[in-house]
């Protein structure tokens, strides 16, 4: 790491992390689990389109929460180990999971835990998938630094992730409108005056969820080269965005945003040698 990078590592509130995802599990996926416009429309196509879940393929599912995407790799016929750290949302996910999708693996595992991860198996999977996972594990080099011996050569990690440039702490989406010569205009964006640290913060996901979750910032020159530092390289990256919608009259919609890319998705690559 270099001297002036600023540390990403706030282990110290992993506990606390797990105990508000198990205490948020059932009521967040009995929410969304069938899925939402996220979903559907920027995480889920931008993630299918830089993973390969062949028949035949074997991906780790890290940090799997109640199994959505899971299943949706594994209806495309890949073979599937999911593992999350909470109990609560593994359990979840097994009973969402119907008999025929037998190439499911579920376990309850922490991926910050190097032993952990490596009791599934070196040198075993394809690929690796981390869906809107990162930015909620208090510590992600020691994932990034034990990929690499469980994936095989040439073995692919892809990752989404709230876009730091967009969604960091204290950032805020306005509407501004104006009256130029007779015409009525509406003028959309985001203020962003927290970046280049990274910083723990808590948040809420849905409104209405039982409690704020932590959210850990790293902007992406941290997140990349704790990457890089482990034999990885970036082949494959994309910046979805809503599409515009002029019937929503909510001008803080994401849709209203729609040079914004509110989403991060990226492929990560070891080499094949």
């Amino acid at each position: 790491m270099p001297d002036d990078e600023p540390t990403a590592d706030f282990s110290d509130l992993a506990n606390d992390s797990r105990r508000i995802w198990n205490t948020n599990a059932e009521w967040w996926d009995d929410r969304i689990g069938d899925g939402n416009v996220f979903q559907n429309e920027l995480i889920e196509p931008a993630t299918e389109r830089l993973i390969d879940a062949a028949p035949g393929t074997v991906i780790l599912d890290i940090a799997c929460g109640a199994g959505r995407f899971t299943r949706r790799m594994a209806k495309l016929g890949a073979d599937i180990v999911a593992v999350d750290f909470s109990e609560r949302f593994i359990q979840r996910a097994r009973e969402r999971t119907p008999p025929e999708l037998s190439n499911i693996d579920y376990r309850v595992a922490d991926a910050s835990n190097p032993d952990a991860l490596l009791a599934l198996g070196k040198v075993r999977f394809d690929g690796a998938v981390a869906t809107m996972a990162l930015m909620d594990m208090a510590c992600v080099e020691p994932l990034l630094a034990t990929l690499p011996h469980l994936l095989k050569p040439g073995g692919w990690f892809v990752f989404s992730v709230m876009h730091p440039c967009f969604q960091s702490p204290g950032d805020s989406r306005f509407a501004e409108s104006s009256d130029a010569n007779g015409e009525y205009r509406v003028r959309t964006g985001v203020k962003v005056s927290h970046y280049l640290t990274p910083k723990a913060h808590k948040g809420i996901g849905i409104i209405g969820q039982p409690e704020p979750q932590w959210y850990f910032h790293r902007p992406l020159h941290v997140l990349l080269n704790a990457a890089f530092r482990h034999g990885f390289v970036v082949d494959g990256f994309e910046e979805p965005r809503l599409e515009p919608g002029e019937d929503d009259q909510r001008y803080l919609n994401w849709r209203h945003l729609s040079e914004l890319p509110p989403i991060l998705v990226v492929r990560l690559r070891l080499p094949k040698e």
